[in-house]
């Protein structure tokens, strides 16, 4: 079998092998904005989780002090997949992540409506660093995260009140 050689070698070319799709950039959005929001991360996720707290009194009741300092660091990757978005205009990174990171949240006792409230507070924080065009692909990208996150909330059963008494017989105790 003769092959015909193209200028370009055998195959044409494309941007990504496997996909023919070109790589998802970080220049096409406002990188800028996603520095000041990595420059600041820590402070967005303490806002965060004050809003949170502030949102929900029995937010407290429920996670101890290491379990509301765990949900800060979570916080503060939720505000570095947010500037990712920010910098590339696109919501991929943080509903992948969304989506990858429900089930680590399920694992650990922690309520998918306590999330979708961190990530409501991130959006809150985020305003006072972003401008108002800035705040669009972050808006975007929280409203696709707290949809997954929503998601799951509806397979894990946050939505209605767990019945004490089944609850125990599941349980086994």
């Amino acid at each position: 079998m003769l092959r015909v050689v193209r200028t370009g070698g055998i195959l044409r070319l494309v941007s990504h092998p496997t996909l023919g799709k070109p790589p998802r950039s970080l220049e096409s959005g406002f990188p800028e904005a996603a520095a000041r929001l990595r420059t600041q991360r820590a402070r967005l996720a303490a806002r965060a989780l004050e809003v949170a707290v502030d949102e929900d009194p029995t937010f407290r009741t429920r996670y101890d002090e290491a379990g509301l300092r765990s949900l800060l660091g979570d916080t503060e990757v939720f505000v570095d997949r947010l500037a990712l978005c920010v910098a590339g205009n696109d919501a991929h990174w943080l509903k992948t992540f969304a989506d990858s990171s429900a089930t680590v949240f399920r694992r650990r006792g922690v309520a998918m409506d306590d999330v979708v409230r961190l990530l409501e507070g991130v959006r809150a924080g985020a305003r006072g660093v972003l401008s108002e065009a800035e705040s669009v692909p972050a808006d975007a990208a929280l409203d696709e995260a707290i949809k997954v996150f929503r998601w799951y909330r509806r397979l894990a059963g946050d939505a209605r009140k767990r019945n004490p008494i089944l609850a125990a017989l599941y349980k086994g105790g």
